[in-house]
């Protein structure tokens, strides 16, 4: 085995930085407004679980959670 292909590989990423989607100075507000939007959805919908505010409460908390 030999570590040649993966050194040409680390080689070759050098000169392409890695760019995040979400700049590193708004990544902390932008997940606390996300957790914020999901345990207060949940919690609505914890209040009044009928299965008229699933769609309202229920399934948008589950996505901000993930």
């Amino acid at each position: 085995m030999s570590a040649t292909p993966l050194h040409d590989i680390w080689e070759a990423s050098s000169s392409q930085p890695f760019l995040p989607s979400i700049p590193k100075g708004l990544q902390f507000p932008i997940a606390f407004t996300l957790l914020f939007i999901a345990v207060l959805l949940t919690g609505l919908f914890g209040l009044n679980n009928t299965l008229k505010n699933l769609p309202l409460y229920g399934i948008p908390a589950s996505l901000a959670f993930a």
